[in-house]
């Protein structure tokens, strides 16, 4: 096996999609397009990976890997589900990624 060396402050990790990854997201409009028909969609986000409701479960399994970097993406209407409404439960969701982040070695972003 070929050692390679990386140079100091390399980030090696993962990234996820709120659409993709979170699931069940019904405040989006993607979500409403998805179910509309004829929909431009071959299939519904659905459920996704349940990324919103496992994230901390996803976290450890960066740590596991050594990685130290994670990237997602905040999901904009979990934040304002209605125009002018913000949700301080998302903002803590998310504030809780970014700790659990940290807490694990990994640069969120």
């Amino acid at each position: 096996m070929t050692h390679i060396s990386l140079p100091d402050g390399f980030l090696w990790g993962v990234a996820t999609a709120g659409r993709q990854n979170e699931g069940e997201n019904l405040a989006s409009d993607t979500w409403f397009l998805e179910h509309t028909t004829p929909s431009f969609f071959t299939e519904p986000s659905g459920a996704a990976c349940r990324g919103y409701q496992h994230w901390d479960t996803d976290l450890d399994l960066v740590a596991e890997l050594g990685l130290n970097a994670f990237r997602f993406s905040v999901e904009w209407s979990r934040i304002e589900p209605e125009r002018g409404v913000v949700s301080p439960d998302a903002l803590d969701h998310y504030e809780r990624m970014v700790d659990g982040c940290l807490a694990r070695g990994a640069r969120p972003s």
